[in-house]
This record gives C-alpha cells, sequence and structure tokens, in this order.
C-alpha cells in the first residue's frame, strides 16, 4: 500500500510540475502589422527565431516573471518584462525601425535599470558613451566619477581601481569573461586596458567572491565585449584625442564587419604624451625640496599602444568567438621620487625636453588571447571561456650600489645593468557555466580554474618566482517568486595552491659571527609552498512593487594571502621601505551586509546604498621600529601582520529633472574604516578615500537636425579633509573641484561627428588626493586639463 501511495504522490508531483511550465508564442510584426521574419526571441535563457510568419514558439517556459527580449536586422531593439501564466502566453511585439545611422546597438536606460533590479548586489553600468563624455587618463579615472568608485592614480596615464577603499587584489577586473592579471599587487602598477575597446562595463561595489573567485572580496568590474549587429556589412570609427595638461595626442581607429552568421572587429589605439603639469613649482620628496622646471613631473612621460582583433560566428543556437589583444606602455616614473638617490637625479639633463624617456622608466606588455563559446539548448544554456594571459614587465633604473653590492656592476653578470626588475607572469583560464530553469529557479552552476607560472629578473629583488593554482565551483539560483519579488542563494567551494622557488642574492654579504667573519651570498627567500580552500555563501532578495525597489545581500568572502604578503623580502623603491612577507598568513575572510533603497518618479528618483564589512583577519602592510641596514640607507622595516578590521559606509544618488532640457544629480559617498586589533587598533586602513559629493548639472538642448545628442554639464566636487589616517599616510585637506564637459553630434550629408569637449580642474586648484600613489610626498594633482576629442563613424556598405 505504500508504495502506491509513493507513486499516487510522485505522479500527482510530476503532473503539478508539468502544469506549471507551458508553450510562450511570440508574434513579432512591424508598426503596420506586416510579419517579421528571423526576428531573435529570448525569454531568459530560452531563445529561439520567428519563422515566415513573424511566429516564435518557445516550448516548456515555466509559468513566472521573465524579460521579453527581441532583436531583428534593421529595427531597434525590444525589450520589457513579461508575466507568463496560463491566460498569458500569447504575445505580441512591434518593433520600430532603428534610427541610427550605423545601426549600432545602444545601452538603453531602461535596459541597464532593470538589470540593477534584478541583482541583489549594488552594481553601475555605464558604456562608451560615459566614456566619451568623462575621459581620462586611464578607465579607473575614467570610473571615478562614479559614487563608491576611486583609484590609486600613478602619473597622468596609469592608474589601479578602488571600490568602497579596496584595491589591488581585493578588486577583480574581468576582461570578456577572463578574469585579467597583470602584476596588480603593486602600488606603481597601473591596470593594462584599452578603455576605448570596451563595451558595456559593470561595476559590482561589495564582495562577488561566489561567481568570481578569490581576490573579488571588494568587488568586480566586469568589462563586456562590444557588441556587433549582423549583417552590417563593413564599418567602424576614427576616434582623435588631445590634452592640454600633458601635450597628449592619441586615436583609436576600429574596424568592423558583419553578415548574418560572421562578423569581425579589430583596433588599433595609439597614445603620446609628454610629462605632466601640476599647479606647484616645488615639491618635498621627505624633507628634501625638489625644483619643477615649468612646473612639469620630470620624465612622466609615456607612450602606449593597443591592438585588438576579435572574430566569431553567431547561428541559432550556438556562438563562439575569438578575442585577441596586445597591450604595450613605455612609462616614465618621476626621476625625484624613485629609488634610493632622490637627490642624484640629472635634472639639466631631464628637463631638456619635456616629451623623452629617461631612466627610471617601466615597459609593460599584456598579451591576452580568450575563446568565447555559448551553446543554447532547448530550455538552458552553456557557456564556456578559455583564456591564456601573457604579463611581461620591467623596470628600469641606472644601477646604484646598496649594503654589500658590488661598486662597479660586475661584467660577467647576464642581467642587463639598467633592469632593476622584472616579472614574467604566463597565465592560463577555463571557465564553465551551465543556465537553465526549473520551475521558478534560474539557477546557474559552474566552475573556474586558472594556473600562473610567475618569474622574475634584475639586479634588485622584491619578491621570488611562483607557481599558482586555483580553481571553484559554485551554484547559483535566482527564485522568481512573482513579478515583483526576487531571492538570490549562492554556494561556492575555492581551493587554491602556490609554490614558491627559493632565490638567492647574486653579490657576496660580509657576516660576522664572534671572531669570525664570512662572506657568502644570502638567502632571500626559501623554498615553501601554501594551499588554502573554503566555502562562502551568499543570500539575497530584490523587490520591485513598483516605485519603490529595494535589495539586501548578506554573505561571506574569500582570499588567498598574494605572494608579495607570503613571501617579499626587499626594498621598495617608491615607498622607501623594506618590505617582509609572512609565509604563516591565513587567507582573508569577510562577512558583509549590502542594501539598497530607490524611489523612481516621472522627475525624480534616488538610491540609497548603505553597507557593512567585517574582516576577522584582514592582511595589512604594518610599518616596525627596525630599519634595514643590509640592501638600503637605513629604510624602515614593514611586515605583513593581520587583524581584524570593520567598514561601512553608503552611496546616495538622486536625481531630479529641473525641466524637460535641465536635469540635476547629486552623488555621495562615505566610508569608514577601524583596525579593531593587531599593532595599528583603532587606526584605518590604507587607502581610505575622504568622504565626497559631486553636484551635477546637465543642459541637453534640443537644437536643429543637424545637431544632436548636445550636452553641456557642470560637475561640482566637495570633497571633505582625510584625518582619519594609519601611518605612514599624512592628513590630506579637503578641496573643491570644478569639471565640464559638453558635446554634440554633428551631421553633415549623412556623416556624423561626435565631439567632445572637457576642461577638468577648471580653476587650476591645488589640491592632495588621500589616494593617489604621490600623496607621500606631498605632491598634487595635475593642473587644469582641456580635453578635446572627435569620433567620426562610417559604414562602407
Amino acid at each position: 500500500m505504500k508504495k502506491w501511495y509513493a507513486f499516487f504522490f510522485s505522479c500527482l508531483l510530476a503532473k503539478i510540475v508539468l502544469a506549471q511550465n507551458t508553450d510562450v508564442s511570440v508574434y513579432v510584426s512591424k508598426t503596420q502589422q506586416s510579419a517579421v521574419e528571423a526576428a531573435k526571441v529570448s525569454l531568459n535563457t530560452s531563445s529561439t527565431f520567428t519563422d515566415a510568419s513573424g511566429t516564435a514558439i518557445l516550448k516548456n517556459i515555466p509559468l513566472g516573471s521573465y524579460t521579453l527580449i527581441v532583436y531583428a536586422e534593421g529595427y531597434a531593439a525590444y525589450e520589457r518584462r513579461v508575466q507568463i501564466t496560463a491566460g498569458n502566453k500569447h504575445i505580441h511585439v512591434k518593433l520600430k525601425p532603428e534610427v541610427t545611422e550605423l545601426k549600432t546597438v545602444e545601452i538603453n536606460s531602461n535596459t541597464q535599470l532593470l538589470r540593477k533590479n534584478s541583482e541583489a548586489r549594488n552594481i553601475e553600468i555605464v558604456d562608451q558613451q560615459f566614456v566619451q563624455r568623462h575621459l581620462g587618463g586611464s578607465l579607473m579615472t575614467t570610473l571615478d566619477r562614479l559614487p563608491g568608485i576611486s583609484n590609486i592614480g600613478i602619473g597622468s596615464g596609469q592608474s589601479k581601481p578602488l571600490i568602497r577603499g579596496l584595491g589591488f587584489n581585493r578588486v577583480v577586473v574581468v576582461d570578456k569573461g577572463i578574469k585579467h592579471e597583470g602584476q596588480q599587487w603593486g602600488a606603481d602598477h597601473g591596470l593594462e586596458i584599452d578603455q576605448f575597446a570596451t563595451g558595456e562595463i559593470e561595476v559590482i561595489k561589495g564582495p562577488s567572491s561566489f561567481i568570481y573567485g578569490s581576490d573579488a572580496i571588494g568587488g568586480a568590474i566586469n568589462l563586456k565585449p562590444v557588441t556587433i549587429p549582423i549583417a552590417q556589412g563593413i564599418g567602424g570609427s576614427i576616434n582623435l584625442i588631445g590634452k592640454s595638461n600633458n601635450n597628449h595626442y592619441g586615436t583609436s581607429i576600429n574596424l568592423f564587419g558583419s553578415n548574418r552568421n560572421w562578423f569581425f572587429d579589430s583596433r588599433i589605439t595609439y597614445q603620446n604624451y609628454a610629462d605632466y603639469t601640476v599647479p606647484t613649482d616645488t615639491v618635498n620628496v621627505y624633507n628634501f625640496p625638489v625644483r619643477l622646471h615649468r612646473n612639469r613631473l620630470r620624465n612622466t612621460a609615456g607612450r602606449e599602444t593597443g591592438l585588438h582583433f576579435n572574430s566569431g560566428y553567431v547561428g541559432k543556437h550556438f556562438k563562439t568567438s575569438l578575442h585577441l589583444s596586445n597591450s604595450y606602455a613605455k612609462t616614465g616614473f618621476f626621476a625625484n621620487a624613485h629609488g634610493l638617490e632622490p637627490r642624484k637625479v640629472n635634472e639639466e639633463e631631464h628637463d631638456r625636453s619635456d616629451r623623452d624617456l629617461l631612466l627610471p622608466y617601466q615597459r609593460v606588455n599584456h598579451f591576452k588571447a580568450i575563446s568565447r563559446t555559448e551553446i543554447k539548448h532547448e530550455t538552458s544554456k552553456t557557456e564556456i571561456e578559455l583564456g591564456f594571459q601573457r604579463n611581461f614587465r620591467q623596470e628600469y633604473n641606472r644601477y646604484t650600489n646598496h649594503g654589500f653590492m658590488p661598486a662597479i656592476y660586475p661584467s660577467t653578470m647576464t642581467i642587463p645593468i639598467n633592469l632593476e626588475r622584472a616579472y614574467d607572469k604566463f597565465v592560463y583560464s577555463g571557465n564553465i557555466r551551465h543556465n537553465f530553469t526549473l520551475t521558478r529557479h534560474q539557477l546557474q552552476i559552474g566552475a573556474n580554474a586558472d594556473y600562473q607560472d610567475n618569474s622574475v629578473d634584475g639586479w634588485s629583488f622584491l619578491i621570488p618566482g611562483f607557481k599558482q593554482f586555483n580553481t571553484g565551483l559554485f551554484v547559483y539560483d535566482k527564485l522568481m517568486l512573482n513579478n515583483s519579488l526576487i531571492l538570490h542563494g549562492a554556494l561556492r567551494y575555492d581551493y587554491g595552491y602556490a609554490q614558491f622557488e627559493k632565490y638567492d642574492d647574486w653579490f657576496l654579504s660580509q657576516i660576522v659571527d664572534g671572531n669570525s667573519t664570512i662572506y657568502k651570498k644570502l638567502n632571500r627567500a626559501k623554498k615553501f609552498g601554501r594551499d588554502f580552500n573554503s566555502f562562502v555563501w551568499s543570500a539575497g532578495v530584490n523587490y520591485n512593487p513598483g516605485k519603490f525597489n529595494l535589495k539586501a545581500n548578506l554573505g561571506k568572502s574569500f582570499r588567498m594571502p598574494i605572494a608579495k604578503e607570503l613571501a617579499a623580502n626587499g626594498v621598495n623603491y617608491h615607498y622607501f621601505s623594506y618590505e617582509k612577507g609572512n609565509q604563516n598568513l591565513n587567507p582573508e575572510v569577510a562577512y558583509q551586509a549590502d542594501f539598497g533603497f530607490g524611489w523612481t518618479e516621472k522627475k525624480w528618483s534616488v538610491e540609497f546604498s548603505p553597507f557593512y564589512n567585517y574582516f576577522p583577519n584582514y592582511i595589512y602592510l604594518n610599518p616596525t621600529p627596525y630599519h634595514d641596514r643590509a640592501y638600503g640607507a637605513g629604510n624602515q622595516i614593514f611586515e605583513y601582520q593581520q587583524s581584524s578590521v570593520m567598514r561601512y559606509g553608503a552611496e546616495l544618488k538622486v536625481n531630479y529633472q529641473l525641466l524637460p532640457t535641465l536635469n540635476s544629480e547629486f552623488l555621495g559617498e562615505y566610508l569608514y574604516s577601524e583596525q579593531l586589533s593587531g599593532d595599528k587598533k583603532g587606526f584605518t586602513i590604507p587607502f581610505s578615500p575622504a568622504p565626497s559629493a559631486l553636484l551635477n548639472l546637465t543642459w541637453s538642448p534640443k537644437i536643429n537636425s543637424k545637431l544632436s545628442n548636445s550636452y553641456l554639464s557642470i560637475d561640482y566636487r566637495i570633497t571633505a579633509a582625510q584625518n582619519d589616517i594609519v601611518p605612514p599616510e599624512k592628513e590630506t585637506p579637503g578641496y573643491q573641484l570644478v569639471n565640464v564637459q559638453l558635446g554634440t553630434k554633428l551631421s553633415l550629408n549623412k556623416q556624423v561627428f561626435d565631439l567632445n569637449l572637457q576642461v577638468q580642474n577648471l580653476f587650476d586648484a591645488k589640491y592632495l588626493n588621500h589616494t593617489s600613489f604621490y600623496r607621500l610626498i606631498g605632491l598634487p594633482e595635475a593642473s587644469r586639463n582641456i580635453i578635446l576629442s572627435l569620433k567620426v563613424p562610417f559604414k562602407i556598405n
């Protein structure tokens, strides 16, 4: 009898589950009711194409709330939320003709809002239009305008991201699905990304380890590929850029092509800039006054090139693409603030030209190959990404002996005399994800793995060579309870292993033991290995009943210690310090609570995003009372330690439409951090941004048919003083800054010209940025900078 009950119950359950699924028909037509054939119709992960009658049938779709997206050649993209019920499974979509000159797919603000409202984490989404309007010296200075986002500036062309005050290996940059791997552990190491070659940019504020793995404990920046519409023939664009502060000139040329199934996209970027100027003629480098010739920061010129090519195939159920890129930069270090002898700089030689590159300088080359494949099944989708990267970084400087290094560089050395340090990294990566629906559940299961081989070179030592392997498995569930309520849950397991190589000095050091004196090559790094593993989790909710929206996310994140934290043992020439790793460090763990509250009316909207983090074992570089005498002029020794840390803060965004052509915006951010244990108990953590607010007024007049998308925008930024510091940081006074942007789209004889003009630091204010790489020497930020950019799109056929 029990078996019959069990059989009856299982049949009843199966019937209930099947009853919750249905076939959905979507009829696609023009506005005059004529059918559109071969339109791509998608309901979340399910998609198909319309037949000759304009009808698409999506089979076995669970009842619930979905995002319906329809794409067709020659028509504007269609997107809206739909509720699939037993009585609502026949949908009629009317497409409007595409009116853009090149039929390019542009990011729609409603699409971005829909994406943000379906995520439990706080995210910001921008596109190339945002990049053109706020173009900075690098991608991260461009994104710096977003609330909660800042950067560690390293001169005019290099910077690295900070999300809510966390950076370095606590923020992951994902490029076309593959984690970008450079030498991000160094404060003076920039991000090797060409900002002209990015598509949509998604900034995830807060821990994202459950998707991206260990290093995403502070957040992630997801750089998506440029969307190439199908059947567009040959086209492209030419970008021209000029900047007044450092006599910058550059170009970025794009060429793309596509038919109904195949496409290619290519880009060449070149930038050339001179030493940049600051609003002062003297800077004190560790109490030594340095005069600046014509206010220029000597030897900060640079050259950058970017080569990009991708090609692929798009079918009904299968698409694949291969992306190749190579980024190269040769940039100088501020000559008076690099090395252990900043006074021994031939300033006359440097000041003969503001565009030459003399010692010290760096060369960085980053090659990347990424394969992306998507396979669509009847009710699911599989995504596979494979990547190879090589990051080769070389730092050049005049040979200067310290400690027991020989006064004259030996002729027998195979290392070039000016090669101070070199880091060579090979990275092999792979991701796989499978997306499917189960009744109201949108599930994703996946795995990531990467292997690194790192070698070092040069006559100076900081970290040893090492090999590293990381892998992770995760499952993510998005439960669509109804059109307004979404629940999120995720679990992930990570495992990582690092093996460090032995390193001995290439020169002999004197060792006195009692009455005996011996000379030997000192060991700087021992051969050792460490492995780490952790479970992380995340749970969240979205509630969007109408004008009001709420999101909340709770979770645990994890980060493996990096090579510098475990095995460093050398002089940091940029900070005049001696850094020592700690091979007994435990992996970082963070617990977070992240919230978002929003209200949207016709003329105004407000978003408030508070957060709280707790690290029981945050890793930081702690200054000690000891000084190194063997490898430099008595540099203070810093050692990596761990302490518990509390962090909380919030971002506020308010938008108000004053007039149909006049919009105002307020962006505010606040962060507080405190170490709760250890030698620096009661202090904050390094690079904590000061509270700031940005007021914006944008006028978007409708002029005539030849001038469209015109705008005039003014940013007024107020940044408070940062007096909450940790040694060796210095207090930073507050400042006020005004930036102006204006632009238009000019149409002449069917040719379009996109013009954008910026004036950064309009009133040439002299101010210090607390998160700048050069803050410790009291170097102010760049003087007034006028940036002019022109984009000329073209179509061949």
